[in-house]
């Protein structure tokens, strides 16, 4: 899930942790991996849960800037193909438009 309005890059785990349950309206120890973009496109941080405490990981991209979405209110759920785009810093991740899957009929 991607914030799409950036954040006060001074804030830890626990001020992240408080924006994913009062903005996204979500759990932050869902396992659902949160992206938080900082006012300089260059630079983003994670927030997940990976069962057995918090992870806050932060990375700055040396030569360029992240793809953002438009500054707004609300979040953009990502497929992992998306998501490992975005964090390499291509911006091709947007034009990624998942295959339609129908679910399997259970018939036993």
């Amino acid at each position: 899930m991607v914030a799409t309005k950036p954040v006060d890059f001074r804030k830890g785990a626990e001020g992240l942790a408080a924006l994913v349950r009062e903005e996204m309206r979500a759990d932050p120890f869902s396992g659902v991996v949160y992206v938080f973009r900082a006012k300089r496109k260059d630079r983003l941080k994670l927030l997940l849960f990976d069962g057995s405490g918090t992870v806050l990981a932060t990375k700055w991209l040396e030569n360029s800037d992240f793809a953002w979405p438009p500054v707004q209110d609300g979040v953009i759920a990502l497929t992992p193909t998306q998501f490992a785009m975005l964090f390499d810093g291509l911006s091709e991740w947007a034009r990624i438009v998942p295959k339609a899957v129908t679910k399997p009929n259970k018939t036993a």
